[in-house]
């Protein structure tokens, strides 16, 4: 008979390495798997500077978190390490982020932390380790068929976190466990186990911001990481008018209607304008009416799949936020080899570097990262 992580062995005879953020998530995982009686093994990463981190609360991977996830292994009983990953963090998603938003793009560096950092590195030592999986405090299911391991929604979809993982392959599926997968509420559920064990995080707010962006400020990290790139610019209307002036196109993403500064009397009856496009090249940020920012077809690059897409394409549903109801479309391969959706309704505000992410059901089959969308329609 398995066991509740699908092992054909007693618990204790299976060793489980759980990534541990130092929230109340991932610690109510590694407390249960270790109250089940499987050997446990908490790692946390260190991603970047300690010392500023411990200035930095409400933020995964800070050094507060990594002294709470290390006392609840204390507490526990099971062993727990810090990896400084530091080097590769900023290798693979600070220095990804800032490049993304020199281009004009909305990058979400959570995606690419879980694709390179967690689902890649750390997978690695886990498996280094002699563990038989890894766990994660991920609100994502992972089901079993006959066909292999699938990836689902959670069970509590205010907390579904598919989005940030559809980078995820089949290879490490097969050797991830995402054990909060099926709770029904994590406000009714996991704090309340938090509680029953006594555990230190137990009242610890959900983290919010970006862990490497204090305070949501991304244009200072960026210029941080790269001096000299708030350029000042011209905002430019669709119709070619020059509109304004801008203080680097970092400061800006597509669908923004606030802080843009241009005044009255550009457009009839004094129509709000929003941001419809960037040309990094000519350091312009491109303003037009609301209608401007549909579209009805979205292509992607650097795509996971963990579904063969038939050839004549395949329906599906999609989501380009994390925070939306996913969309009718229809998934098609181009003779390119590029794959591109057409929506059944156009979306508004579809930017380059944030991620479409494929569902059939509450199945995830995969997704890329965008950097294209236009309209049938030729709106703008």
């Amino acid at each position: 008979m398995k066991n509740s992580l699908g092992f054909d062995k007693k618990p204790e005879d299976t060793r489980v390495v759980v990534a541990m953020s130092g929230g109340v998530d991932s610690s109510v995982v590694a407390a249960l798997l270790h109250e089940e009686g499987y050997e446990v093994i908490g790692v946390t990463l260190q991603l970047y500077d300690h010392g500023a981190a411990i200035e930095k609360k409400g933020a995964c991977c800070a050094g507060q978190d990594i002294y709470d996830a290390k006392r609840v292994a204390e507490k526990l009983g099971f062993e727990h390490y810090v990896l400084n990953y530091e080097s590769k963090f900023q290798d693979q998603v600070m220095e990804d982020f800032a490049d993304s938003y020199m281009r004009g793009e909305t990058p979400i560096p959570c995606v690419r932390c879980n694709q390179t950092v967690k689902f890649k590195d750390l997978l690695k030592m886990a498996r280094d380790l002699g563990a038989d999986c890894m766990a994660t405090g991920h609100y994502i299911k992972r089901i079993e068929t006959e066909n292999g391991s699938e990836l689902h929604r959670a069970s509590d979809v205010g907390k579904d976190q598919s989005y940030f993982l559809f980078a995820t392959t089949q290879d490490q599926l097969d050797f991830l466990r995402f054990p909060l997968g099926a709770v029904e509420s994590k406000e009714e559920i996991t704090r309340k186990h938090a509680e029953r064990l006594e555990l230190c995080v137990m009242n610890k707010p959900d983290s919010q911001d970006i862990c490497f962006v204090p305070n949501g400020s991304y244009a200072s990290v960026v210029e941080k990481l790269r001096p000299g790139a708030s350029k000042p610019g011209k905002i430019v209307h669709l119709d070619g008018r020059v509109v304004g002036d801008h203080n680097g196109i970092i400061h800006y993403t597509i669908g923004q209607r606030r802080g843009l500064g241009i005044g009255g009397g550009v457009t009839e009856n004094n129509e709000p304008l929003y941001v419809v496009g960037m040309n990094p090249n000519d350091n312009e940020v491109v303003v037009g009416p609301y209608e401007a920012l549909a579209r009805d077809t979205v292509y992607i690059q650097d795509t996971n799949w963990l579904i063969d897409i038939p050839p004549q394409g395949l329906d599906v549903q999609i989501k380009i936020r994390s925070n939306q109801s996913p969309s009718h479309a229809h998934l098609y391969k181009g003779n390119d080899g590029r794959y591109f959706a057409v929506l059944n309704d156009p979306q508004f505000g579809i930017s380059a570097g944030q991620a479409m992410v494929c569902y059939v059901g509450d199945r995830v089959i995969g997704g890329g990262w965008i950097n294209g969308a236009e309209s049938s329609k030729q709106v703008a």
